[in-house]
């Protein structure tokens, strides 16, 4: 089979070596908002962490393996349902499908329709030509020999995105854990982002976002190795400055059961003639707020929930040049 100008550079992309890519400028510091709660159910998001900071415009969110991934050999994936009430969750139902909406040598990109999801909303979802309304799930798959991975999804009607590496030579897959937001996010009983549409150019791995709000933004799959998965974000223009422009969703009931354990950031010199700077780090939760050009949310001991699940890194904000 012929390989496609779209598969070749698809390839390319996703076999570089995932070296940190520099943002133009210098990155500023934003504000991280612990806004979460505790939880005896393993699959409630009670983990929300919002981003917030005027005229932000540009950032990276970055997947990385937890640092006990080596000792991995068997995965905990299972979902546990122990201690949940979910009966109060909306329900709106729906006709299920399953739609492969791109397929080449390099990348398969499937849509599905779910019986009953969350919110009723039907946002477009177009790759090339094809549009399909009302998709829950979208999933951005890399085609292998070995087997074909996982790199990404996304739901388009709640705007909430899901990422992980490749897994690393040992293990034969790896698994989502946190979620995150990225645009003006809303609060409607859990925190969301509504979309007008949203639009996948498969030869250079962007995803064109078009916010309910009128605003716009980028989301560009930019480096997906064995180590790490990274991403590029663009808003236009920046989000109110008094609403998060990205956000962090995950579950947090123990440090043995948990998708994310603690936060850790760069920490702005406390004596503004000083160019120290703090390495500072605290649990997940009631850690309150901080101020930082980077922030990572990670495990510090094997969770027996989604063990092999990556560890989320927030970097590279920029503000917009009126700013």
């Amino acid at each position: 089979m012929k390989r496609t100008r779209a598969a070749l550079l698809a390839i390319a992309l996703l076999t570089a070596v995932a070296a940190p890519v520099q943002a133009a400028g210098t990155p500023v510091p934003v504000d991280v908002i612990d806004a979460s709660r505790p939880t005896r159910c393993a699959e409630e998001d009670n983990v929300y962490v919002k981003l917030q900071a005027p005229g932000i415009t540009a950032f990276r969110i970055a997947g990385e393996h937890p640092p006990y991934i080596a000792s991995v050999t068997i995965d905990s994936t299972a979902p546990d349902f122990t201690s949940c009430d979910m009966s109060g969750d909306p329900v709106f139902r729906f006709t299920p499908r399953t739609v492969v909406l791109h397929e080449d040598l390099a990348l398969r990109v499937v849509g599905h329709t779910f019986e009953t999801f969350w919110r009723p909303g039907q946002v477009p979802f177009r790759v090339g030509d094809r549009s399909e309304p009302g998709l829950h799930l979208v999933q951005v798959i890399r085609r292998r020999p070995v087997g074909d991975i996982e790199l990404l999804v996304v739901y388009p009607s709640d705007g909430y995105w899901r990422l992980k590496p490749l897994p690393p030579p040992h293990l034969p897959e790896s698994a989502y854990g946190s979620s995150f937001l990225v645009g003006p996010i809303e609060e409607q009983g859990r925190p969301f982002v509504a979309l007008e549409s949203i639009a996948f150019d498969p030869e250079t791995l962007t995803f064109r976002l078009a916010f309910a709000n009128g605003t716009h933004g980028t989301l560009t799959i930019t480096a997906a190795t064995p180590e790490r998965i990274e991403l590029a974000v663009t808003l236009a223009p920046a989000v109110a400055p008094d609403r998060p422009f990205a956000a962090l969703r995950s579950m947090f009931v123990d440090n043995a059961q948990a998708d994310v354990a603690a936060v850790r950031w760069v920490a702005e010199p406390s004596d503004p003639a000083s160019t120290r700077i703090r390495d500072e780090s605290a649990p997940i939760l009631g850690f309150g707020r901080a101020r930082a050009p980077w922030v990572r949310f990670g495990r510090i001991e094997p969770s027996r929930h989604n063990l092999s699940a990556p560890d989320m890194v927030f970097d590279g904000f920029q503000r917009d040049a009126g700013r």
